[in-house]
């Protein structure tokens, strides 16, 4: 069943709601619950599905919610389970965002419309479906994925988990609300310029940008140009390594397919002594920026840890070159891709449709360009990593903004606060390499989450993994809970 539009809370601590069921657990350890016969695939569905209705109307997570069709595939998962089948993710509920293909839903991306249900499942959502995942619902997106806030007309506002009158972040933002508040296990995210990374950082989670290929896109072969990916967003990072893990692989006409990698293999493995470079520099935008005093401490706290745990972490800045002119083009010839799907493009946001006109002027030969260009760009970032193993930055450079902050300016005012806020992430979507966001700490007064990002070189997921294990055996940041969760 579709759920309305929520309105969301005016501000203030989040409640789980009156009555509602106590957290869902992790990922891994509801794996291993089912498979140990502790609880079924029936009551960890019912849980889920009684948790997103008791925070819809504040949260306002999902866009849409399968009730009856997963509590369908949950009684058929606990039949498989008493015959003694083990998938990876057999009984599971599971949210995926709406920017995903699941079959007899609508795609509708955040916008507003009436959109067609889709007739088959996305490659992922197939994989995931595979490994015996159900999935409970669609999770709220702006408007085709382009902000780092998670509001609109369509659906509402999604609000953060850790405190109501703030923003989750986006475009992953109903994705990481639903997974912060306990409502799934783990969920599949999108970013195509830290959507996975920046909620996860505001929301106090783990979130994998994985290699270009390394999650199959299809049915759209390369969506926006190939700078957008597929990723978890889980409370532990062996949660997010097994959904990562899941839901990799490719369909045969995917455009990028990597050389597979073991990432859950590499959740307790000890990664070496690392060199990390410790780096707050950001891409040339032409923009005006500033890294709050608090995310550099918790920056530097982490790098602190890391050199504790035997690391050599060391102050050093990757040099980004012209990697702003190569997104652009990308981005917004990807955002009139996707508009000319819409139902009703009268509905669009006035800030879309000037994306999409940009797109247009972007498209053809200037696109080519872009494309060309990424070459030569990975090589000149790339020379960190003649010294370094590991590039350590803040995920974004504020702590989450409130709700309606961002969501009300228009076209550019728009785009130069998302940089402000969202300077670090989106150059790693243009080289197409891997990384994962992880909890720093929770600042302020209002005690809102912040992260810092491990960033590497094609094919480094592993590595990356290895060393946020190590950190978070240290940190022991999945024992936090935003309060009244």
């Amino acid at each position: 069943m579709p759920t309305g539009a929520g309105a969301g809370a005016a501000g203030g601590r989040p409640q789980g709601g009156a009555g509602a069921p106590r957290p869902l657990p992790g990922l891994v350890e509801a794996v291993a619950a089912l498979a140990a016969g502790q609880i079924t695939a029936r009551e960890l569905t019912e849980r889920a599905l009684a948790r997103i209705a008791a925070t819809q109307p504040t949260v306002n997570a999902f866009r849409r919610v399968r009730a009856e069709a997963a509590l369908a595939e949950a009684d058929a998962a606990d039949r498989a389970l008493r015959r003694g089948e083990r998938r990876p993710l057999l009984g599971v509920p599971l949210a995926v965002k709406d920017d995903t293909d699941v079959c007899g839903e609508p795609t509708a991306f955040g916008c507003a419309g009436d959109f067609p249900p889709k007739t088959a499942d996305a490659e992922v959502v197939r994989r995931l479906r595979a490994a015996g995942a159900i999935v409970v619902g669609k999770t709220n997106s702006p408007e085709l994925g382009q902000w780092p806030f998670t509001e609109g007309p369509a659906f509402g506002d999604t609000r953060n988990p850790w405190h109501h009158a703030h923003t989750p972040g986006g475009s992953s933002g109903g994705a990481a609300a639903a997974v912060a508040a306990g409502l799934v296990p783990a969920a599949l995210g999108s970013d195509g310029a830290g959507s996975v990374r920046i909620p996860a950082a505001w929301t106090h989670l783990v979130g994998i940008k994985p290699q270009r290929g390394r999650i199959s896109t299809w049915p759209d072969p390369e969506p926006f140009n190939g700078i957008t990916v597929f990723g978890p967003l889980a409370r532990t990072v062996a949660d997010a390594a097994l959904l990562l893990e899941a839901a990799s692989g490719n369909h045969p006409a995917d455009v990028h397919r990597p050389p597979p990698v073991a990432v859950r293999d590499a959740v307790g493995r000890d990664p070496g002594r690392l060199r990390i470079a410790l780096s707050t520099r950001w891409a040339f935008t032409a923009t005006r920026k500033r890294l709050d005093p608090r995310v550099a401490g918790a920056l530097h706290t982490v790098g602190e840890r890391l050199a504790a745990l035997g690391h050599e972490v060391e102050e050093a800045d990757p040099h980004y070159g012209p990697v702003g002119l190569a997104f652009v083009p990308r981005a917004t010839a990807g955002v009139r891709a996707w508009t000319l799907r819409c139902p009703d493009p009268a509905l669009l946001d006035p800030r879309t449709r000037s994306a999409a006109r940009t797109g247009r002027l972007l498209g053809g030969p200037v696109l080519r360009a872009a494309r060309a260009a990424e070459g030569p760009l990975r090589r000149h970032v790339g020379r960190i990593f003649r010294r370094y193993d590991v590039v350590l930055t803040p995920t974004t450079a504020t702590p989450p903004p409130r709700v309606g902050e961002l969501a009300r300016l228009k076209d550019w005012h728009t785009d130069i606060r998302m940089i402000a806020h969202c300077p670090y992430a989106w150059p790693w979507n243009v080289l197409g390499w891997p990384a994962v966001s992880v909890p720093a700490a929770l600042v302020g007064p209002e005690r809102l989450p912040v992260g810092v990002q491990l960033l590497g070189p094609a094919g480094s997921e592993p590595l990356l993994v290895s060393l946020a294990a190590q950190l978070e055996a240290d940190q022991r940041w999945w024992e936090r809970w935003p309060p009244g969760v």
